[in-house]
């Protein structure tokens, strides 16, 4: 039996088919590289060169997964930022382009993460699932997008929920000498977020590793990390993590605002960054200023606190509030980057050294301390109570010094004296004690109507305890008008000041002065 072989045609035909069958399928996979050469390295920056398309603050990426952001995008090389351990890198190895600019997650993901600047975790929980990037410089939103700052942000602090009013979208300074409690009272404003449906973004900036793990460890016991993100660069990490750091962090914040939420942003603090970015700007060759900051130090500051606002309700009505710390030195308020960044801010809460060491703790100096939107971002109890309640400590401040020199005082100063020195025990609070609005409320109008001045000095905590639990007894439509009403009812004031003057009965004694002299601080 013999088979008829196929034709040198019919075999050419039969593998023609086959091929076009093939390039039918086929779909090349090609990708185009372009890559550079590290000429030098020094701390914290690269000097590369071959990368004649790269884009400004384009990711680079070099060997052993370390990224850089292209930052001096020079004609014959290009100045980079490192963003890891850059110990290896050395002259002649190769960078790769990434065709993107630097960007973190963004999403409910990150709620109770603790993530680095470039979206890495550093809590031993897993990924971090998020289903969307967002680059980490962006324009902020337009005026025209914006709306008023008028829902205030209760903090939780008598001190300033009374006299320094902050309201959601504003930007407020709190600055101050190192170890005077500025952290504190940041971390105190993000307890107080808890069931206030506002979410909360820590972002620590070069400090130490244990200051950043007493205060997560804080928002942890205090439950506050359900709703807190926090984004950290430890003292030790490269500066250009530190300064991509509080871009990162507003970007988290801003997706949450974009979405109609309410945000609070720390960032802890300011001052490191700047000194992050002098040292990478004279690295880079860059012109220094005065004290050696480059001539572009505000606007890094201006183009990141500018992104903190209130959207208009066509946009959603998210808002953002920011809440920027910086260090003085020697309690100098005029210093570079501190008046750069008042003059940026809304307002500036001032923490003092001579009030922390007399213990009076938030120790905030309410004469240097200011909130531009005011009365605006306050509620109508607060409202009422404010303005007597500034002039009165005003005028003790000014009393006190000649009262310590033992002057003789006729009677209406030392009753002067006496009520501002009931002020100040009153605006006195512990770490980690919010403070309620009702609460708040029933004290400072029991302050505003004299009722704690017959109480003896050495009983003023034991006396405020007493009024806020009684202030526990407020009725929940009285609490509502609080929120809603336009001022403050006479029915309403009588009733919280009959509610107090029944809590402090005990406590009245017929001579105040007695109780305490007049010519010493207690």
């Amino acid at each position: 039996m013999s088979t008829k072989l196929p034709s040198i045609e019919e075999a050419f035909e039969s593998t023609l088919e086959g091929v076009r069958r093939a390039l039918e399928c086929f779909s090349p996979q090609l990708t185009v590289r372009e890559s550079g050469i590290v000429q030098s390295v020094a701390t914290g920056i690269a000097m590369v060169s071959g990368l004649p398309d790269v884009g400004f603050e384009e990711v680079l990426k070099f060997r052993g997964d370390i990224y850089g952001i292209a930052f001096n995008v020079d004609a014959d090389e290009i100045g980079v930022l490192l963003l890891g351990d850059y110990a290896q890198l050395q002259a002649g190895d190769r960078v790769e382009r990434s065709q993107h600019v630097m960007d973190v997650p963004v999403g409910d993901g990150l709620l109770g993460r603790i993530i680095d600047p470039m979206g890495r975790p550093l809590d031993g929980m897993g990924d971090i699932e998020s289903s969307a990037r967002a680059p980490i410089e962006v324009t902020a939103p337009a005026i025209m997008d914006r709306a008023p700052v008028t829902v205030p942000l209760q903090s939780g602090i008598k001190v300033i929920d009374a006299l320094i009013p902050i309201g959601r979208g504003q930007r407020e300074l709190i600055l101050g000498d190192r170890q005077t409690g500025k952290t504190a009272i940041a971390l105190d404003m993000i307890y107080n977020q808890h069931d206030k449906d506002v979410l909360c973004v820590y972002c620590a900036i070069g400090q130490r590793a244990s200051g950043v793990a007493k205060a997560i460890a804080n928002l942890r016991e205090r439950g506050a990390m359900a709703y807190t993100t926090v984004v950290v660069t430890e003292g030790n990490d490269p500066p250009g993590l530190a300064y991509i750091a509080p871009y990162a962090a507003t970007s988290i914040a801003e997706h949450f605002m974009r979405q109609g939420r309410d945000v609070l942003i720390v960032y802890d603090d300011l001052t490191h960054h700047a000194r992050a970015y002098r040292e990478l700007s004279l690295l880079l060759r860059r012109p220094p200023g005065r004290e050696a900051f480059p001539g572009d130090i505000f606007y890094i500051h201006a183009r990141l606190l500018e992104r903190a606002t209130h959207l208009r309700p066509e946009l959603g009505g998210g808002s953002l509030t920011a809440l920027p710390i910086a260090e003085t030195e020697a309690q100098d308020i005029s210093a570079y980057i501190p008046t750069n960044l008042i003059s940026i801010t809304d307002g500036q809460i001032y923490v003092s050294p001579s009030l922390f060491e007399l213990g009076v703790l938030p120790a905030v100096d309410v004469g240097k301390s200011v909130s531009r939107v005011g009365g605006k971002a306050q509620r109508a109890p607060y409202r009422a109570v404010a303005g007597d309640l500034k002039l009165a400590y005003a005028q003790f401040e000014e009393l006190e010094t000649f009262a310590r020199f033992g002057a003789r005082l006729d009677a209406e100063t030392r009753k002067i004296i006496e009520h501002g020195r009931r002020i100040r025990a009153c605006l006195k609070q512990n770490e980690g004690s919010p403070v309620s609005m009702p609460g708040q409320i029933a004290v400072l109008l029991a302050l505003t109507h004299g009722q704690f001045d017959t109480v003896p000095i050495d009983d003023m905590a034991e006396a405020e305890r007493t009024v806020l639990e009684a202030a526990k007894r407020i009725p929940v439509e009285m609490v509502e008008r609080f929120v809603t009403a336009s001022s403050l009812s006479d029915e309403d004031r009588k009733a919280v000041v009959a509610l107090t003057q029944e809590a402090l009965a005990h406590f009245q004694t017929e001579d105040s002065s007695a109780a305490a002299p007049a010519v010493e601080e207690g």
